[in-house]
């Protein structure tokens, strides 16, 4: 196993970082500095039975700083698959809670919302609920939605273009909708993405959304196609989400990352972020600082 720990170097966590490091139990041969002119990012083997007792040390020497860390196999880590929710992970927002603010029911449906990705609602009947408070809007307020509120999450575009750089098929699998899945494909510069419909008619959502639709098990459904899509197998993917439906690709990818996620979430993943930049899912690949396409 190796333990990656980073940081940026704004967090002046460096001498935690080698203090970590240099100390930890069951480390083997030497430190390897990923870092470079922004972050600092050092890596070290560990033996294969010391790293669940190594991890609870970690966590708490880290606890009260934006450090990452994680322990990751020596093998296959620069994944050939991204497959990653939009929502709370590539944007910093809830797509549908916004739409619902331009029809003043932003609260009741941001609840829900929550309660969804909490795991305590069915993902289909809480979007079905969700979408039906959208009845009436006109479909400019899209634009409008994405134009005003959506922003991508630091990290996104510099984790897919560093990824399809290096031969990864990098793919959008949403719950969401396509309108907004559509023009973050493009903005983040992913190859290909799957979301649901919202049925429009006259110019207005009817309050409505098209069939089957995409939730927890059609996400792991779309990891497995878009891996033999690429010609490789899950245990080469990245999947990367926040919500408990994410939680069937990130358990079968072969790193499942938890991206400020809920709870229930992180406790299944392989791996897991816990500040807002995604720039560690490319450490904790194995890529220097120097190999990212920041374009």
């Amino acid at each position: 196993m190796k333990l990656v720990i980073a940081a940026k170097k704004s967090d002046n966590l460096s001498s935690a970082i080698d203090r970590i490091l240099e100390g930890a139990h069951g480390a083997i041969g030497d430190i390897t500095d990923l870092g470079g002119e922004t972050w600092n990012c050092k890596e070290r083997s560990i033996e294969q039975d010391a790293w669940e007792e190594l991890a609870e040390d970690v966590a708490i020497q880290l606890k009260d700083s934006r450090g990452e860390f994680a322990f990751v196999p020596e093998e296959n880590r620069k994944k050939k698959l991204l497959i990653s929710d939009m929502d709370s992970t590539i944007i910093g927002q809830e797509c549908i809670d916004e739409l619902a603010d331009f029809a003043g029911k932003k609260d009741e449906v941001s609840e829900i919302t929550e309660r969804a990705m909490r795991g305590e609602l069915d993902f289909e009947g809480a979007l079905k609920t969700r979408v039906e408070m959208l009845k009436g809007l006109s479909v400019s307020v899209l634009e409008d939605c994405f134009k005003e509120r959506i922003t991508l999450n630091e990290g996104a575009r510099t984790v897919v273009k560093t990824m399809e750089a290096y031969g990864a098929r990098c793919v959008l699998v949403s719950g969401g909708f396509t309108f907004f899945t559509s023009k973050v494909q493009e903005l983040a510069g992913f190859h290909h993405n799957r979301a649901n419909t919202l049925i429009i008619e006259n110019n207005l959502m009817t309050g409505e959304v098209g069939m089957p639709i995409l939730g927890r098990e059609a996400k792991l459904i779309a990891l497995n196609e878009e891996a033999a899509i690429a010609g490789v197998t899950a245990a080469d993917a990245l999947a990367m989400g926040d919500g408990a439906n994410d939680l069937a690709m990130i358990e079968a990818a072969g790193m499942g990352l938890a991206y400020c996620a809920k709870p229930v979430v992180s406790a299944q993943a392989d791996v897991a972020i816990k500040g807002k930049s995604l720039i560690p899912a490319l450490f904790f690949q194995g890529y220097h600082e120097s190999e990212f396409v920041t374009d």
